[in-house]
C-alpha cells in the first residue's frame, strides 16, 4: 500500500539527476528552520505531464546549464564534479531513497556520491558501492520491489497534483518555490508570508495571456 503526500507539511521534492538540486541541498544550513519532508519524484515524468522539453535536450541550453552549475558550485564554494555522462538514469538511487524513506543525511550522501565524486549511480557496480556506503547493502534487491516502485510513482503523481513541475522544489504554506536560486524567496516568504497576499503579487499571479496558443503543426 502506498502512502500519499501529506500536503500540510513543508515538502522538498528532488531527483538525483539535477545538479542544482545537489547545490541547493549543500546549502541546507541556510534553509528556513522547518523540517521538510524529503520527497523523491521522477523528473522526466513531471516533464512529460506538463509537456516540457528538458533543458539538456536543447544543445546550447545544455551547454549553458552545465557551465552555470559549475559556476554556481565554484561561487558557493561547494565541491562539485559532474558524473561521466548526463543525463543519466537516476531510477536506482530514487528507488533506494524511496525504500529507505531517506532523511536529509541519507539523501545528501547519495547526492554527494554522484555530484561530489562524479559517479554514475546507474551502473550495477557503482550502485552496489553506493548501497554499501549508505548502509543498505541489500539495496539492489530492495529496489526490485513492486511496492517501492509504486510508492515512487505515487510520490510523482501526488507532486503533479500539487502543481510541481520541476526540481528542486520547496512547498511551504501551500506555495511552490522552484530552483536553486529560489532560496532567497523561500526565506523571505517564510519570514513574511503575507507578501504573497499583497495586491501586486495577486495581480501578477492571475494575469491573462496576451497571445493565443498556436495550433500544432501538422
Amino acid at each position: 500500500m502506498t502512502v500519499g503526500i501529506d500536503a500540510k507539511q513543508p515538502l522538498w521534492f528532488y531527483d538525483f539527476v539535477s545538479p542544482f538540486t545537489y547545490l541547493l541541498l549543500e546549502q541546507h544550513d541556510k534553509w528556513p528552520g522547518f523540517d521538510f519532508v524529503f520527497t523523491p519524484v521522477v523528473l522526466n515524468d513531471l516533464y512529460d505531464h506538463w509537456g516540457q522539453r528538458p533543458a539538456y535536450s536543447v544543445p546550447a541550453k545544455r551547454t549553458f546549464m552545465y557551465r552555470h552549475a559549475l559556476f554556481r558550485a565554484e561561487q558557493l564554494g561547494i565541491p562539485y564534479k559532474m558524473p561521466p555522462a548526463h543525463p543519466f538514469d537516476s531510477m536506482k538511487p530514487l528507488l533506494l531513497a524511496t525504500a529507505a524513506d531517506g532523511d536529509i543525511n541519507f539523501v545528501r550522501e547519495i547526492f554527494r556520491f554522484i555530484w561530489r565524486e562524479g559517479r554514475d549511480p546507474s551502473s550495477d557496480a557503482a550502485f552496489a558501492e553506493l548501497c554499501d556506503r549508505v548502509g543498505m547493502p541489500d539495496g539492489p534487491e530492495l529496489i526490485r520491489s513492486a511496492a517501492v516502485m509504486a510508492q515512487l510513482q505515487r510520490n510523482t503523481a501526488d507532486a503533479i497534483g500539487l502543481g510541481v513541475y520541476g526540481v528542486p522544489t520547496f512547498r511551504l504554506n501551500d506555495q511552490l518555490f522552484w530552483g536553486e536560486d529560489a532560496l532567497p524567496m523561500v526565506l523571505y516568504c517564510a519570514r513574511t508570508p503575507n507578501w504573497l497576499e499583497s495586491g501586486e503579487v495577486k495581480r501578477i499571479s492571475s494575469l491573462p495571456s496576451g497571445v493565443s496558443e498556436k495550433p500544432a503543426l501538422e
